[in-house]
């Protein structure tokens, strides 16, 4: 199978998608990589280095499309990119279409074999290639939160963790998982107030177990979460449904009790969002204000810190890329339940259930796990 890596042109990502070593091993087992000169630099990774490992170097990412059997990517295909995509091509990569109708309409029309990262599910459950971006994003979310707390960056003038005689900032984490835990640690590090919020009390008893004093755990309901808006300092939107769209648990209203120069980050924007008022933003430009409160929505945290993220992303995401070249996504989808589960288009249909019912369109179960 000849394996395309383009460079990554969505604004300010600096991931690559395949690391040298895992062009060496798709190159050992027979298979041809193109890497588009470039692709690697963002993540500090030379067209040397993927030159001495035997993948083929190319010059634009138009040839990459127009060669490869199966794309692998960071990031969903840009406006830029739709007309390069060719029928029966695989993409495999972080698409979240729940939270792009013009993206999920786009690749039906391409006629593309689109897998996403966030929704190979394996046999426990979980979500193998979200987990490691979505500890990048938890973590991130606080050091992000407390640059613009920063008065010149127009928040309050907070410091997380207070000195003596002066209270610490209140963090308020709406959800549990990967990204609200591992937000909660990095805010405890800085001896912050943090408050998780969830509905799953076997995953809250889990959190209280193995948290600091200085998190605390809650029953997440309305009441619950308009109390927290009126203490809070900082609040980060850390709610996952699977391939569905965020649930708004915080609507315009709610945010007038919140107090003026506060800061939302909304990890879950990548969803569509969890507050009424976020709205997709860039590195370049990444926040905005709603009612005197400061919102921060990058679509793509990690990205600011590709070396990182690259090297989680790809420890990752290497065996799936393996198993789909060696077998070919339909043979892979039929004896791999993960790979059946991460296909969410198929010969322009919706495939993948929440998609297709969060836009009310059509959907072919023919990769349903039986």
């Amino acid at each position: 199978m000849i394996v395309g890596i383009p460079t990554e042109i969505k604004s300010d990502e600096y991931r690559v998608a395949v690391l040298p070593v895992g062009a060496e091993e798709l190159v050992r087992a027979g298979h041809t990589v193109l890497v588009e000169a470039g692709a690697g630099l963002g993540s500090g990774l030379s067209d040397h280095d993927y030159l001495r490992v035997g993948a083929e170097l190319v010059s634009s990412g138009a040839e990459i499309y127009a060669r490869a059997d199966l794309v692998v990517k960071v990031k969903e295909p840009q406006p830029a990119e739709y007309a390069l995509i060719r029928e029966q091509q695989a993409i495999f990569c972080y698409f979240h279409f729940a939270a792009s109708r013009d993206l999920t309409d786009a690749m039906r029309s391409t006629g593309a074999t689109c897998l996403a990262y966030e929704t190979l599910t394996d046999e426990q459950r979980r979500l193998p290639l979200l987990t490691p971006m979505s500890e990048v994003a938890g973590r991130m979310s606080v050091q992000e939160g407390a640059k613009y707390l920063e008065r010149p960056q127009m928040g309050r003038g907070i410091l997380l963790g207070g000195v003596p005689g002066v209270a610490p900032a209140h963090i308020t984490i709406l959800g549990g998982g990967i990204v609200g835990s591992n937000a909660a640690r990095i805010a405890a590090g800085f001896q912050a107030d943090v408050a998780i919020l969830d509905i799953n009390m076997d995953r809250l008893r889990y959190l209280d177990d193995i948290m600091p004093a200085n998190v605390n755990v809650l029953y997440s309901d309305r009441h619950v979460i308009r109390e927290q808006l009126r203490i809070a300092d900082l609040v980060i939107g850390a709610v996952l449904i699977p391939g569905a769209k965020a649930p708004c648990l915080v609507g315009r209203k709610e945010l007038k009790v919140m107090k003026p120069g506060s800061v939302i980050i909304d990890v879950a924007i990548d969803q569509g969002g969890c507050i009424e008022t976020s709205r997709a933003t860039t590195h370049s430009e990444p926040i905005f204000i709603e009612e005197d409160v400061l919102h921060y929505c990058v679509t793509n945290m990690p990205g600011a810190v590709g070396r990182t993220s690259t090297f989680a992303l790809c420890n990752v995401t290497l065996p799936w890329v393996q198993e789909i070249a060696n077998r070919g996504v339909v043979e892979a989808a039929q004896q791999l339940p993960p790979i059946a589960a991460s296909i969410n288009i198929y010969d322009g249909e919706i495939t993948h259930w929440p998609v297709a019912d969060g836009f009310s369109m059509p959907y072919n179960a023919r990769f349903e796990s039986k």
